[in-house]
């Protein structure tokens, strides 16, 4: 179970008017109110004669990489708390984002960090300001690299050593375990990313090694395989899918082998591809509510956007932020997860960080 913590500190309840008296009373704050509003308009949007699309922008949120970036911090209140109550009891467990491999978030607006050089999952809840990690007390994880949420706000963790996905519900204790078969062998050899239709329950999971997309029902059983064993690159086939993400009645696959995005239907039919310049394991992949396609580049420090039918719209570098969020610069973005609210979040897998951006539309703005 989550069990919610301040860097190990308890207070006890006579402590209470103290903390009212020093800190005050904070207000919470929503995981999408800006730190600072920075437009990364590419200079090159799309041309069209018949269909003007509006110009996107990601409006800079915060950027967050431990438990200290969570909770609400008061220098004075956290000295007197210290004398009063002693220091804060060792913390056990990693508070500091390792190596973050995948990122989701729930309807609570909880974010989930899947970090296997710390063997867990990070909980983030920046609208309590607690942090926590999935399944504390459990063996579990291993090395959990990639995360979906379902319409009931389950959890789903690819766990890469036990080629297994785990399934937590929204209050964090584990249920059960999926992709298993008799003798304890498991569907996947090498299972490297997960999707889930909210609509459905349906579970779709990426197996690089296989070539294959393997579609579940919500309990586990195996509806069909997309791909052949072999791989292939005529369409329906893939080489070393990556990414997956389920968009309305769409699923969008990276398929990092062939340098290109396959959009099928959810029951596997083969209907548009998107060719990429290049793709490999670390690009990552999200779909907005307007099914513009979301790419990330590590090397070239981008995030690239493409239109529903594959017009390349955008290109957003991330690594050209104003003097007014210095320290944040951003290098190798990978994976990406774009929540109900059109927040971006994506994973900086040079320095152990996490960015959210809030995409924004010409045609969102209010007139002054």
């Amino acid at each position: 179970m989550f069990s919610h913590r301040a860097r190990g500190k308890t207070y006890p309840a006579v402590l209470l008017a103290l903390l009212l008296c020093v800190a005050g009373s904070p207000t919470i704050a929503s995981p999408t109110i800006a730190v600072a509003q920075i437009s990364l308009t590419s200079p090159q949007p799309a041309q069209t004669t018949n269909d003007v699309q509006p110009a996107l922008h990601l409006s800079f949120v915060r950027v967050f990489s431990s438990a200290d970036d969570v909770r609400r911090t008061h220098p004075i209140l956290d000295r007197t708390l210290d004398i009063i109550a002693g220091p804060a009891d060792p913390v056990t467990h990693v508070d500091a984002l390792q190596s973050p491999s995948a990122v989701a978030t729930d309807s609570n607006h909880r974010v989930f960090v899947a970090d296997p050089g710390a063997h867990t999952v990070h909980v983030f809840d920046f609208v309590q300001s607690k942090y926590d990690h999935l399944d504390p007390h459990g063996d579990r994880l291993h090395n959990p690299i990639s995360l979906s949420v379902d319409a009931q706000d389950n959890l789903y963790v690819v766990d890469q050593n036990s080629r297994t996905v785990l399934v937590y519900d929204a209050a964090g204790k584990f249920r059960h375990p999926l992709g298993k078969l008799g003798g304890g062998e498991s569907y996947f050899d090498s299972p490297a990313a997960i999707t889930v239709d909210k609509r459905t329950g349906r579970i779709y999971v990426s197996d690089r090694l296989r070539h294959m997309i393997f579609v579940m029902d919500p309990r586990g059983k195996l509806i069909r395989k997309l791909g052949n064993r072999g791989g292939g690159e005529r369409p329906g086939e893939f080489r070393f899918p990556g990414q997956v993400v389920v968009a309305g009645s769409e699923l969008f696959v990276l398929d990092s082998g062939n340098a290109r995005i396959q959009i099928l239907d959810t029951a596997g039919h083969f209907l548009r591809a998107i060719g990429l310049d290049d793709a490999d394991p670390r690009t990552g992949l999200a779909v907005d509510h307007d099914g513009n396609v979301y790419v990330s580049d590590p090397d070239l420090n981008q995030i690239q956007v493409f239109r529903h039918d594959g017009q390349m719209l955008y290109k957003f570098d991330l690594g050209k932020f104003p003097s007014e969020t210095k320290g944040t610069n951003f290098s190798r973005p990978s994976a990406m997860w774009i929540d109900a609210d059109d927040c971006l979040y994506v994973v900086d897998s040079q320095t152990n960080r996490v960015g959210v951006f809030q995409i924004k539309r010409d045609e969102d703005k209010s007139p002054q």
